[in-house]
């Protein structure tokens, strides 16, 4: 790649933060111009469940220091929502009709919250901006009841800040188990009892059949009866924001689809994030809804455009804090239901690890209130090393010694 060539990221999220950094420490020396809808540069979206819900403070919140912009040409444009991008012409055009001249783009508009057709009104919240987050947080007080739509990730980080506020919360899902489809029945039933000891109410496995908003509240029908609640935060996941790909010609599936280096179908164009449908050496194509694969991707794509390609292939990981409790996952999208479980520690105490096991290899982890367990845990699944799950589920045997086997694969 040349000096001269200008790269424009479509979108202001965690891929351009991480493009932009990644260009600029592997040498890429053209101007790069970040191009966002919201009326802020770059910021920290986890933390809109989590410590921004809680807290209006903004420590942490950026990812990009105006000063560190300044001093490597990174341009962050806010307010300026694209229409599409001309391979052709070499430009990315806005839809007030301005046009930006582009040699290479990283496409990385995101998603859009699900919605219920039919249901809004200002008791209704969905929770994926700056200004979601700073909104919601004014609603949940004592003496409010709060209603969460979704008992997956989401969902259960806004129900822990709405009762550290002082809310009443209600979960309501057509799951049994809070988060059991992403993190297993043994994690899930233990995080739903946390959640339960700490006032949480549930109407689980059990389909909602209406749902009414009003100016003084929200009812939702079950077929157990009506349950009304002051604000309802619906938390049914996201769908990929791939309008600006197929204006652009783009191929698009379940999201705009890359191969192995995050190249769309158009050789100057790449995406990242939650819009990118990726094609990764362990798990096929997929569409991966976590902060940290879209760094990781973004920083791929930016090695690659600085002259060093690098394919994206290590596991997925992710994390989420349920009130003081912290629960992270690695490689759980490539379970496979003949995979044997292997439980360390004491899960329903929240102070365990799951273990998946393949053919006698580690292929994925999680953990309640064990990091370090799930940093041993990218190792063996990293070296495919054979692991005895007698020795893995006993707890006097170290994680470290399993690594400690004499035909690691080279």
């Amino acid at each position: 790649m040349t000096a001269e060539q200008t790269l424009v990221v479509v979108g202001a999220g965690h891929v351009a933060a991480a493009t932009a950094k990644a260009l600029r420490r592997r040498g890429f020396a053209g101007p790069v111009v970040v191009l966002g809808e919201e009326p802020v540069g770059p910021y920290q979206r986890p933390m809109l469940s989590k410590e921004r819900l809680t807290s209006p403070g903004d420590a942490g919140l950026w990812l990009l220091d105006p000063a560190w912009c300044a001093a490597n040409d990174v341009e962050i444009r806010t307010g300026s929502p694209v229409e599409r991008i001309s391979a052709a012409t070499g430009e990315v055009l806005l839809t007030d009709g301005r046009a930006v001249r582009a040699d290479l783009v990283v496409l990385a508009t995101g998603g859009r919250p699900r919605q219920l057709p039919g249901l809004d009104g200002d008791r209704v919240h969905t929770l994926r901006s700056l200004a979601d987050s700073d909104r919601l947080r004014d609603r949940l007080v004592p003496g409010r009841r709060i209603g969460v739509l979704g008992g997956g990730f989401l969902g259960t980080e806004v129900a822990a800040a709405a009762r550290s506020r002082g809310a009443d919360v209600v979960v309501l899902d057509r799951d049994p188990v809070l988060l059991s489809r992403v993190l297993g029945a043994g994690i899930g039933r233990a995080l739903t009892d946390l959640h339960a000891r700490r006032g949480v109410e549930f109407r689980l496995g059990q389909p909602i059949e209406g749902v009414t908003a009003r100016p003084d509240g929200v009812s939702l029908t079950l077929p157990t009866g009506t349950e009304t609640v002051d604000d309802l935060v619906v938390c049914i996941g996201i769908d990929p924001n791939i309008e600006v790909a197929l204006a652009s010609g783009l191929a698009v599936g379940n999201g705009v689809e890359v191969d192995a280096h995050g190249r769309t179908s158009i050789p100057t164009v790449f995406a990242a994030g939650d819009v990118a449908a990726h094609d990764h050496p362990r798990y096929g194509r997929v569409r991966v809804e976590h902060a940290d694969v879209a760094q990781q991707q973004a920083a791929a794509i930016g090695s690659t455009l600085a002259g060093r390609p690098k394919v994206f292939a290590d596991p997925h990981w992710f994390w989420t804090d349920q009130y003081d409790v912290n629960v992270q996952g690695l490689g759980l999208g490539g379970i496979r239901p003949g995979d044997e479980v292997v439980v360390r520690g004491d899960v329903a105490g929240l102070d365990g690890s799951v273990f998946w096991l393949r053919d006698g290899v580690v292929v994925a982890a999680a953990a309640v209130e064990r990091g370090e367990d799930v940093s041993v845990a990218r190792e063996l699944v990293d070296l495919a090393v054979p692991v005895d799950a007698e020795r893995l589920a006993d707890e006097s045997v170290e994680l470290e010694e399993l690594l400690e086997f004499e035909e690691v694969p080279v």
